[in-house]
């Protein structure tokens, strides 16, 4: 499974029998999603909804609608076999839904994702996390920190299950726009990745449908890290790669889990709704939704601002934004402006896309292409204009690799070119 350090499949079943009362407090009694690396680590990897036809008896299914209509029977893990049952399909990860098997439409957990752009140090994250303990305390709730198993940190949060998923993803936003707002130069709210800096808090963690690799999960890391609960005390000084499948359960032998007291935290969101409805008051509406989810009426436009058209004069935007809601206007949301000069139209981003691939390495050697026939404008770019894009197909993910051109003079801005590479079966073009 992991060819660098030689850990197998059997190593793997064993690391979550040692931790299994631990790992059943994130992902027990949850529906999860199977993320399968049938070759190992560094090898082609598959989402896997359904739970096999063929599996034993004593694995647990419930039936879960998606947003879509559709509807999958997912596995509920609830002792440790079922654990090792999933180890032995190749699963490394374990990504639970935030609802319990016994209550499908009201999240017990807000999950608060921090999500580094490229750059971004460590330390950064960690004091970002911080602030979003005191923005949770302020608001009557209780923070549990866990390092992500890569760049990031999650934050989960038990509430009580009374209210719906789109209530949930409302309170983890303007928790995102609190947090932004405390410390604007370190995290942000943005869901385009060419419009983020530091750390994104990623808000649509809550939308119905997402999930999170939960406490414990092996992460296909080359040094097989795992996603370490903390207590904030080690928040601190804490490094991700001291936490891996070796190293872990010693340290859950030795400390036990740091989020044994989790479920008897349960809070309220009401003081983050009522957040949410000043900053509506204060005119920040509906933020962006993850792609494939139905077009909210108070949503924005759902076009990356790159491809937005705004008005340097006459009601332009306010106007766009009416009709992209009604559903007139172009596809990329630029529509003119009606009943004013619609003015000259200007792209908010100089962005050109490199490459298509379903390897991110081979994605990434298309990249070193583009800056080898482009020294001086690549010489210009700060790590946060390469955006590397995990896209999500059906089964597999496959990268996109994008460029933001904002920090390169305008006499040395390359055009678009011919994608390289350039994978014509991915996302059906």
């Amino acid at each position: 499974m992991f060819p660098g350090p030689g850990h197998t499949k059997l190593d793997v079943v064993r690391y979550y029998l040692a931790v299994a009362d631990g790992a059943l407090r994130g992902a027990g009694g949850r529906p999860n999603v199977l993320v399968r690396y049938p070759r190992g680590v560094g090898e082609e990897f598959f989402y896997q909804k359904r739970a096999p036809a063929s599996r034993p008896a004593w694995v647990e299914v419930v039936s879960l609608r998606f947003p879509s209509g559709r509807s999958a029977e997912e596995v509920v893990p609830r002792d440790a076999a079922a654990l090792a049952w999933l180890a032995n399909l190749g699963c490394l990860e374990l990504h639970p839904h935030p609802v319990r098997a016994e209550d499908l439409e009201h999240p017990d957990e807000l999950r608060v994702d921090l999500d580094p752009v490229p750059g971004v140090e460590w330390p950064q994250v960690r004091e970002v996390a911080g602030v979003v303990k005191a923005a949770l305390t302020d608001h009557g709730l209780v923070g549990w920190p866990k390092t992500s198993g890569s760049r990031g940190m999650h934050v989960l949060v038990r509430i009580e299950p009374r209210w719906g998923f789109d209530e949930v993803r409302r309170a983890a936003l303007a928790l995102a726009r609190e947090v932004e707002g405390r410390v604007p130069r370190l995290a942000t709210s943005k869901w385009w990745k060419e419009e983020r800096h530091g750390v994104f808090v990623d808000y649509n963690q809550n939308a119905k449908d997402r999930t999170v690799a939960s406490a414990y999960s092996v992460r296909p890391t080359p040094d097989a890290r795992v996603s370490a609960p903390l207590s904030w005390d080690e928040v601190e000084a804490c490094d991700p790669a001291d936490f891996t499948l070796v190293s872990m359960p010693e340290r859950f032998r030795e400390v036990g889990d740091r989020h044994e007291a989790i479920d008897g935290s349960a809070g309220s969101i009401e003081g983050l709704l009522e957040l949410s409805a000043r900053h509506e008051r204060e005119g920040l509406g509906d933020a962006p939704w993850p792609p494939h989810y139905r077009k909210r009426e108070d949503e924005p436009p759902r076009v990356q601002p790159s491809k937005r058209r705004d008005h340097q004069r006459g009601g332009g935007s306010r106007t766009r934004d009416r009709s992209a809601r009604s559903g007139s206007g172009s596809s990329d949301g630029s529509d003119g402006a009606r009943g004013g000069s619609p003015g000259r139209r200007v792209p908010k981003h100089p962005l050109i896309e490199i490459g298509r691939a379903k390897k991110k390495e081979e994605a990434l050697a298309g990249l070193e292409r583009w800056k080898a026939r482009h020294p001086e404008a690549a010489a210009k770019l700060e790590p946060a204009d390469v955006l590397v894009d995990a896209m999500r197909g059906r089964y597999s993910t496959w990268t996109r690799i994008r460029v933001n051109l904002q920090h390169v003079p305008e006499s040395l801005r390359p055009p678009q070119e011919p994608l390289d590479p350039d994978d014509r079966t991915l996302s059906g073009r």
